[in-house]
């Protein structure tokens, strides 16, 4: 038979552990802030074991190495900054609201900005793209959720797929606050840029009626052309 431990000895080990929950958490708390501010680069170990009143010892010890506590930072913050944004757009009455409050929360938020610097870490670092994985997985279910759950809410039409339009929110909005980001461009631009892309009215059309004449008329003119110069040749 498995052996388990007695009932008192379960509440104790589980009262030890208590407390190395709560010191792992805190150190989370302050070295997200520090990065946020500083950068993977401009924060060390020790930095972050002061600034939380623990140990160096106790940073390595709870997450091996800084790179390792830097993402591991970014994406809880970045599941923070998506909780955010949903909040800011839940009262939103029409979809263009919604969606406009969806990006201006996300894209203002410092969040992105370091996720983005843990996707970049972790392209060098292959051990940690597994919660990089897991952390792009809960964004786009939950952003899914909430999606779906306001468009029943406010009886938006149901002609898209809340799934497919979770992730293309995302990816639009690292590549807008990383473009921003390289080019100097301020949240407001990226966001408005990020606007005109997500909003139907861009999707693709089919080239205007007038069009078709003007070509048939380009290449008619080219037939006449070559046509000449065969006569000239003869």
């Amino acid at each position: 038979m498995p052996h388990t431990l007695p009932p008192e000895t379960e509440a104790d080990a589980r009262a030890m552990r208590e407390p190395g929950r709560r010191m792992r958490s805190h150190l989370l708390d302050i070295a997200v802030e520090l990065f946020k501010s500083r950068g993977l680069s401009g924060v060390s170990v020790a930095e972050i074991a002061q600034a939380a009143d623990a140990f160096p010892s106790q940073v390595t010890y709870y997450f091996r190495t800084k790179e390792a506590l830097f993402v591991e930072a970014a994406c809880r913050e970045i599941l923070y900054t998506g909780e955010q944004a949903e909040h800011a757009a839940a009262q939103a009455g029409t979809l263009a609201l919604y969606t406009r409050a969806l990006a201006e929360s996300v894209v203002a938020s410092p969040g992105l900005a370091l996720f983005i610097e843990a996707l970049t870490l972790a392209r060098r670092r292959q051990d940690l793209a597994p919660l990089i994985e897991r952390t792009f997985e809960r964004l786009h279910n939950e952003g899914d959720r909430a999606y779906a759950a306001i468009r029943d809410l406010r009886h938006w039409p149901h002609d898209d797929d809340p799934a497919l339009r979770a992730r293309r929110f995302w990816a639009l909005a690292l590549g807008s606050v990383l473009r921003g980001a390289a080019t100097g461009v301020g949240t407001e631009v990226s966001a408005r840029d990020m606007l005109a892309l997500l909003s139907d009215d861009t999707a693709p059309q089919d080239p205007p009626a007038n069009a078709r004449p003007q070509l048939q008329v380009v290449k008619s003119a080219a037939k006449d052309k070559h046509a000449r110069r065969r006569t000239r040749s003869s």
